[in-house]
């Protein structure tokens, strides 16, 4: 899904101008929160509902460089969605589009007992959106 960008903050760059690491994760989780939005699934839904969806994997590979100012489009897609697990893929780039990062984070759905939320059943039309969307990405690449 395209059409999320963050513009870089002063605060988020170090003493040499360059956008700190761990930003990256930040901008990831904006990205992912406006996905949820997007397809109907808001965050704030999750938690009135009582469910909570802690990070349990994240990869970043810094390609190049981001600095105060620029632009970084975010691509975000879904690449699984199985049982209580949801798995995205990011792509970043510059206002040039200049690749800055690849990226991939894992999530699972808990209830507040900490018992796994089967999405399917929860969720199911959330559920079968996403799994539409990952079978037309799955059409586009052959």
């Amino acid at each position: 899904m395209k059409g999320y960008t963050h513009a870089v903050q002063y605060y988020e760059t170090d003493r040499m101008g360059i956008t700190h690491h761990s930003n990256y994760v930040r901008w990831m989780e904006e990205a992912r929160v406006y996905f949820l939005e997007k397809v109907g699934l808001p965050y704030e839904q999750l938690e009135a509902d009582g469910i909570i969806s802690p990070v349990t994997r994240v990869v970043c590979q810094y390609k190049a460089t981001s600095t105060f100012a620029d632009l970084i489009a975010i691509d975000i897609r879904v690449s699984l969605l199985k049982g209580a697990k949801l798995s995205f893929d990011y792509t970043m780039t510059n206002q040039s589009g200049q690749l800055v990062c690849q990226a991939h984070s894992e999530h699972s759905f808990l209830d507040q007992t900490g018992r796994f939320v089967a999405l399917k059943k929860v969720y199911p039309d959330f559920y079968e959106k996403v799994q539409k969307m990952l079978a037309d990405q799955d059409q586009a690449m052959e």
